[in-house]
């Protein structure tokens, strides 16, 4: 009960001085206060605290310790411990002399050897919070044969040999058949990223319904092939009756595929 009372007491203090809202004992991820000043809180706006960071984290001021400040909106720095790389060390590239420090969220941009490249063919790395991302380590480029054939499908450019890291190649559909998945594929470390497929239209087969005694619903519609997905919707011809459920006569074109419901 005491507890509350001196809590709401000093809230009460710090809002009729102008001084803003008390900051609580503060938690800094990947550091700590330098002394536990646990008697000093809730402390009051302006008020300063010494701390230091982990091995391989730093304040944003790069210093071995630095203060935390209570502010109106809360403790400053916000993020008080940011991660420090050192690029002091580049396989199959050139390494920098001497050494650089990056902090968390810094790029730095790197020189491979020739006939190599960083992770997924990138040419910098970040410093972020668990390290560089990628890795500073340049691997060898690996180039690409020709792009995978699709069935019902081609590529819209001149075919290769061999293609770069990073080529890009469009694939197309052949009349009436319908594109899924991305029409560009990548080269990527030696590899083509997954191709699209060219799904099989369906043709409308006017036999097929005059065996069933049955007509596309729409007069106007006179198109006979149908992309997949594209609903196609029958009726009795003339002087004849379903002989399936009503239903069946609203159909869905499905890979080539159409499933006909009979008249009789």
């Amino acid at each position: 009960m005491l507890l509350l009372i001196n809590v709401l007491l000093t809230s009460w203090f710090y809002t009729a001085h102008g001084q803003g809202k008390p900051c609580n004992y503060p938690v800094i991820k990947h550091g700590r206060l330098y002394y536990s000043y646990r008697g000093y809180f809730p402390a009051h706006v302006n008020q300063q605290f010494v701390y230091n960071c982990d091995h391989y984290f730093v304040p944003p001021s790069q210093r071995s310790w630095d203060h935390l400040t209570c502010t109106a909106e809360g403790w400053s720095p916000e993020e008080p411990c940011l991660r420090q790389c050192i690029f002091n060390y580049l396989e199959n590239g050139h390494t920098p002399h001497p050494e650089e420090k990056y902090l968390q969220g810094e790029t730095v941009r790197v020189r491979c050897y020739e006939g190599y490249s960083l992770q997924n063919d990138q040419n910098t790395m970040t410093c972020t919070e668990s390290g560089w991302s990628p890795p500073p380590r340049c691997i060898r480029v690996r180039k690409c044969g020709p792009p995978p054939p699709i069935d019902n499908g081609e590529i819209t450019s001149l075919l290769q040999s061999v293609y770069p890291p990073g080529m890009i190649v469009e694939y197309r559909c052949q009349a009436y058949y319908e594109l899924q998945g991305n029409r560009k594929v990548v080269c990527r470390n030696g590899k083509w990223s997954q191709p699209p497929k060219c799904l099989e239209a369906c043709l409308i087969s006017e036999e097929t319904m005059r065996k069933h005694h049955i007509e596309l619903r729409w007069k106007y519609d006179k198109k006979l092939y149908s992309k997949t997905e594209d609903t196609i919707e029958f009726m009795c011809q003339y002087g004849y009756r379903q002989l399936t459920p009503k239903h069946t006569f609203r159909t869905t074109c499905r890979e080539g595929k159409v499933v006909y419901p009979q008249c009789g």
